[in-house]
């Protein structure tokens, strides 16, 4: 059985990586299943991570890769809608995840918003702080190898999916 595609979109909160899945599950061309931080936080419950946020969402996220790489050897395109850092707890989180996900078709794509457009993002949404994003891109990790990088200050969530599939998948077109 072929193993489906995987992609992870990266990128700091309010950068458009939700906006783009959905614009991805809109389209008739290619089916994805999504994993996202966000969904799999939620499996730990605020309890534990008030205890210690890192410990946990770095247990929670090390297996949304593992369920990343299942759905993939089961055939299935699969979206990561996700952020990589390298907290103490996570580390090497790049690594861990390239381990992980190495016998899969993987391709890393950078989903890039100027920090002050994502911190006004956070301010009208209303369940971020205002400087999140800021936050989360200090701890981003390091010299990620990016397929592509689409800019959501400039390009709408259904152009950024229209570059990553005609990049990703050129046949599919």
């Amino acid at each position: 059985m072929e193993k489906g595609r995987i992609i992870f979109l990266n990128g700091v909160t309010s950068s458009g990586k939700t906006s783009i899945v959905e614009a991805l599950q809109e389209r008739d061309d290619i089916f994805f299943y999504v994993v996202a931080n966000d969904l799999f936080q939620e499996m730990v419950g605020e309890k534990f991570l008030r205890r210690n946020y890192w410990k946990y969402l770095g247990e929670v996220i090390i297996m949304m890769y593992h369920t990343a790489k299942l759905f993939s050897d089961m055939g299935k395109n699969v979206l990561i809608d996700g952020i990589l850092v390298e907290q103490e707890e996570l580390k090497p989180h790049y690594q861990q995840m390239m381990d992980i996900l190495r016998d899969n078709p993987l391709d890393i794509v950078e989903v890039y918003c100027p920090l002050e457009i994502c911190r006004q993002r956070n301010l009208i949404r209303g369940n971020r702080f205002e400087t999140q994003s800021e936050e989360q891109h200090r701890m981003m990790a390091e010299n990620i190898k990016y397929r592509i990088t689409v800019d959501t200050s400039i390009h709408s969530s259904a152009e950024c999916a229209e570059m990553i599939v005609e990049k990703l998948f050129p046949s599919e077109k």
